[in-house]
C-alpha cells in the first residue's frame, strides 16, 4: 500500500462569491420547492379550511344584515361570489328566501324538493340538541363526486326565531386548480430567472470589497506601507479597513523603530569599538614602552568596553521584559529609604558641578514591589533629568500620598519637550531634534523603565511645557497586583 503523501499541497478553496452563490441557489430551490409541495399536499387542506371560515363568516354578515333589512342582497352577493347555496326558514321550516349558485345538484334544494327539507330538518335538531350557536359539517355529495360544506345557524330577530343555511363545496375547483399550477410554472421559472441575477448582483457586490481589501492586503504584506485600506460597503468591511489601517500604522512605526534601532545599535557600537581599536594601536605603536601614556590609554579602552557591556546588558534586559521572561522579586520596603539611598549616588555630581538634587518627602510608606527595578526606575529617571536639565541644574524627587497609590515625580526646569514628541519619549533610542544629550547613555533607560512599570502595573507618564521643563512620574497603588 502506498502511504499518503502529507506533504501534499492542500486542496484550494472557493471564493466568497462562489459560495455566496451556491447558498442563494439552495434558497432558492427550497423556496420552489416549498411551493411545490403546499399546492399539490396543502392546497386541498388549506382552501377547506379557508372555505370554512368563508362560509362561517358569510353567515355573521347574513345574520347581521337582516337587522338592517339587507339580507335578501347579502344572500344573492354571498351565493354568486362565493358559489354557496343559501337557504332561510322560519322555525317551521317554511323557506324564507333561498339563492342557489350551484345548480340543480345543491344538496339543500334537492332535500327540498325530493324530502320536504327532512335534511335541513335534522340539523336542525341537531344544532339545538348540541347547544352551539352553529353547526359546521362535511359531508360527502355522490352527485357532484366531491365534499360540501353543510353550515347551519340559529338566530331569534324580534323576538321570532330563523334558520339560516348554507352549502359550500370543499374541494378545489378543477378549473382554478390547474389555473393556479400553471400558473405556479410560470412563477418558477421567473423566481429561477430573478434568482440567477439577484445572485450574481449579490455575490458581486459581497466579495468585491474584499477582493480589493486582499488585493490591497497583499501589497501591505509585500512592504508597501502607503497603501490605504479605504473600503466601502457594508459597516463590517468598513470596521475592517480601519483596523488594518490601525494595524498599517502601528507596523509602519515599528518597522521604523526596527530600522532606527539597528542604526542606533550600530551607531553606539562602532563609535567604542572604534575607540578601542585606536587606542589598542596606540599602545601597540606609540605607548606601549611609556607606563603613564600606556595606562592612560589603557584606561580609556576599559571604559569603552564597560560602556559596550552596558550597552549588550541594557539591550538583554529590555527583551527580557519585553517577553515576560524577566521574573519579579517583590520585597516590602521603606520608599523613603529606597530614595535617599538613590540620591546618596549623586553626591559627588552635586558637589563637583553644582547640581540641585532635592527630595521633596511625603508621610513615608511601605509599598510592596520589586527593589532593585524599582531603584532603576528612579535612577534612569533622575539621569534622564540631568541630561535635560540644562543650565540651571535643579532636579526634583517628589513624593505625593493619595488614598488609593503612592505618586513619585521626577522634575527637570531644563527647556522641555514639545507636546507632538512626548508619545515618543519612551520609545527605544528616540532622540527628539530639540532634545540632545549631554551626558552618554545607551539610549534605552526609558524604555527599560516603561517596560519594568507595565510589568508592575504601575501607572506611569511624562508632562513637559517647552521652556518649562519636564515631569516623569509613576504611581505605586497601595494593593498592587501581582504577577
Amino acid at each position: 500500500m502506498k502511504r499518503s503523501d502529507k506533504s501534499a499541497a492542500p486542496r484550494s478553496k472557493r471564493s466568497l462569491r462562489y459560495y455566496v452563490s451556491i447558498y442563494f441557489v439552495i434558497f432558492t430551490v427550497i423556496i420552489i420547492i416549498l411551493l411545490w409541495i403546499f399546492q399539490y399536499f396543502f392546497l386541498a387542506r388549506y382552501y377547506r379550511s379557508a372555505r370554512i371560515r368563508a362560509v362561517s363568516s358569510v353567515g355573521d354578515m347574513l345574520v347581521d344584515s337582516y337587522s338592517s333589512n339587507d339580507i335578501e342582497g347579502g344572500m344573492i352577493r354571498s351565493a354568486f361570489d362565493n358559489g354557496m347555496c343559501i337557504v332561510l326558514t322560519n322555525s317551521s321550516g317554511a323557506l324564507i328566501k333561498g339563492e342557489n349558485n350551484l345548480g340543480s345538484l345543491s344538496y339543500f334544494m334537492r332535500d327540498r324538493v325530493e324530502s320536504s327539507g327532512y335534511y335541513m330538518h335534522q340539523l336542525k335538531q341537531e344544532l339545538i340538541e348540541s347547544g352551539q350557536r352553529e353547526l359546521i359539517k362535511i359531508i360527502k355529495n355522490s352527485e357532484l363526486r366531491s365534499e360540501e360544506i353543510i353550515y347551519c345557524r340559529g338566530f331569534t330577530i324580534n323576538g321570532d326565531q330563523f334558520y339560516l343555511y348554507i352549502e359550500a363545496s370543499a374541494d378545489p375547483v378543477d378549473s382554478t386548480v390547474s389555473i393556479i399550477r400553471e400558473q405556479l410554472v410560470y412563477i418558477t421559472i421567473i423566481i429561477a430567472e430573478l434568482a440567477f441575477i439577484i445572485t450574481l448582483f449579490i455575490s458581486k457586490r459581497l466579495s468585491d470589497p474584499i477582493v480589493n481589501l486582499t488585493s490591497k492586503a497583499k501589497k501591505f504584506a509585500d512592504g508597501d506601507f502607503n497603501v490605504k485600506f479605504e473600503e466601502r460597503g457594508y459597516n463590517e468591511i468598513t470596521e475592517l479597513s480601519k483596523v488594518l489601517d490601525s494595524a498599517e500604522a502601528e507596523i509602519g512605526k515599528v518597522n521604523q523603530l526596527r530600522t532606527d534601532l539597528i542604526a542606533n545599535i550600530s551607531h553606539d557600537l562602532r563609535t567604542p569599538l572604534t575607540m578601542v581599536k585606536a587606542y589598542a594601536e596606540m599602545i601597540r605603536d606609540l605607548s606601549g614602552d611609556n607606563p603613564e601614556k600606556r595606562n592612560e590609554h589603557l584606561a580609556i579602552i576599559i571604559d569603552e568596553a564597560d560602556r559596550l557591556s552596558n550597552l549588550v546588558n541594557n539591550i538583554l534586559e529590555l527583551s527580557k521584559l519585553e517577553s515576560g521572561n524577566l521574573e519579579l522579586k517583590y520585597q516590602e520596603f521603606s520608599l523613603h529609604d529606597k530614595i535617599h539611598d538613590i540620591l546618596t549616588r549623586y553626591t559627588l555630581l552635586i558637589e563637583e558641578q553644582g547640581y540641585d538634587i532635592a527630595f521633596e518627602p511625603d508621610e513615608d510608606r511601605i509599598i510592596y514591589a520589586d527593589p532593585e527595578k524599582l531603584d532603576q526606575v528612579l535612577y534612569n529617571f533622575i539621569n534622564n533629568a540631568i541630561n535635560y536639565s540644562g543650565d540651571k541644574k535643579i532636579i526634583r524627587v517628589r513624593q505625593l500620598n493619595r488614598e488609593t497609590c503612592t505618586r513619585i515625580e521626577v522634575e527637570d526646569n531644563g527647556k522641555g519637550i514639545s507636546k507632538e514628541l512626548l508619545p515618543k519619549v519612551f520609545d527605544r533610542y528616540y532622540r527628539g531634534e530639540k532634545v540632545k544629550r549631554d551626558v552618554v547613555g545607551t539610549g534605552l533607560g526609558l524604555s527599560i523603565c516603561r517596560e519594568i512599570l507595565k510589568r508592575h502595573n504601575f501607572a506611569f507618564g511624562v508632562l513637559s511645557e517647552e521652556g518649562k521643563g519636564t515631569t516623569f512620574w509613576f504611581e505605586i497603588p497601595l494593593t498592587p497586583k501581582k504577577d
